[in-house]
């Protein structure tokens, strides 16, 4: 069997990107409002960044998006998360999605470790 070495980080954050340029030359206001929307949820606020970037990471996993799963173990990481906080928060997308939560799980602990282990986490 073949070693699994697909980059569920930074290289897959990179392909979304020139895909999504081209979907929000044909769609700009769709993306102008999510992006209102993504920097009023993510704001401090009662909840820190680094906590709400650890939920966006619960959700992701559950709703089985890389995307997702990738942009926001990110931020977690720009946040300062630590892998024990990302493992738990996996644990707890266990619990809530079940059996596609022990496939995707291991997805955001990699993207997280891709941008951990940078220094530049951007």
């Amino acid at each position: 069997m073949s070693e699994h070495t697909h980059d569920h980080g930074r290289d897959l954050l990179k392909q979304l990107a020139g895909e999504g340029r081209e979907l929000r030359a044909l769609i700009p206001g769709v993306y102008d409002g999510f992006g209102e929307l993504h920097k009023a949820a993510f704001a401090d606020g009662e909840i820190d960044k680094k906590t709400k970037e650890l939920i966006a990471l619960a959700v992701s996993i559950a709703v089985r998006c890389d995307g997702c799963i990738a942009s926001h173990a990110r931020g977690a990481s720009i946040h300062n998360a630590t892998e024990a906080e990302v493992a738990e928060t996996i644990g707890v997308a266990i619990a809530m999605s079940g059996g596609p939560g022990t496939v995707y799980g291991p997805r955001a602990l990699a993207a997280f470790r891709s941008f951990a282990r940078k220094s530049d986490s951007q």
